[in-house]
């Protein structure tokens, strides 16, 4: 692999790090900033969030409350970075209670016009 490929799969596995922490922390600010304008989020239930709803979403749910990746498979297709590998979600309900939805999310990325790596698209598929 070469050394630009390797600093893009470095530089992904650490923008999906601060996106989970974002997410439990409820850093919309963070979100904001590594989420495209253009995403498009499809949670495990189906329900699917673009970037100002899912803001609103984790803003007013305040659902997650801790999020595992396991090893993760990244593709690098020009400036996409396709994200494939298993997640586990530890989530508030709406009644309070607590709940783990496990299975395999799909991320898209694209390089923006600064270098930098933004959120295009997810899918969780949970396991059955």
């Amino acid at each position: 692999m070469s050394a630009p490929d390797q600093r893009a799969i470095e530089e992904v596995h650490a923008l999906e790090r601060r996106r989970r922490h974002a997410l439990v922390a409820v850093d919309l600010d963070a979100l904001d900033a590594m989420f495209d304008e253009s995403l498009v989020h499809t949670h495990a239930h189906g329900v699917t969030h673009s970037k100002a709803e899912l803001l609103e979403h984790t803003a007013k749910r305040r659902p997650y409350l801790d999020i595992t990746r396991g090893e993760l498979l990244i593709r690098l297709i020009g400036d996409v970075a396709v994200v494939t590998g298993p997640l586990t979600n530890l989530l508030r309900s709406p009644d309070g209670s607590e709940r783990t939805l496990a299975g395999v999310a799909t991320q898209v990325l694209r390089r923006d016009e600064s270098g930098g790596w933004r959120f295009v698209s997810f899918q969780m598929t949970p396991y059955a």
